[in-house]
């Protein structure tokens, strides 16, 4: 399993933590959201999604990915 460490813009709530959550389960991986420091840690597998994928899909929520 890969880490990866994203700074996200536009989360203030935990809805927008739930719609990142499950965004990220739709590709296999595993996503914890820190609103605070407004990022969020995803564990994934190289092998089903790719870095590219993880953002887009973030971006599809309406959230900026730095």
């Amino acid at each position: 399993m890969k880490e990866l460490t994203l700074q996200v813009e536009g989360m203030s709530c935990n809805h927008c933590v739930a719609a990142i959550e499950k965004a990220l389960m739709k590709l296999d991986a595993e996503g914890k959201v820190d609103l605070a420091s407004k990022k969020v840690d995803v564990r994934y597998d190289e092998a089903k999604t790719s870095v590219e994928e993880i953002k887009e899909a973030i971006e599809d929520q309406g959230y900026d990915v730095q």
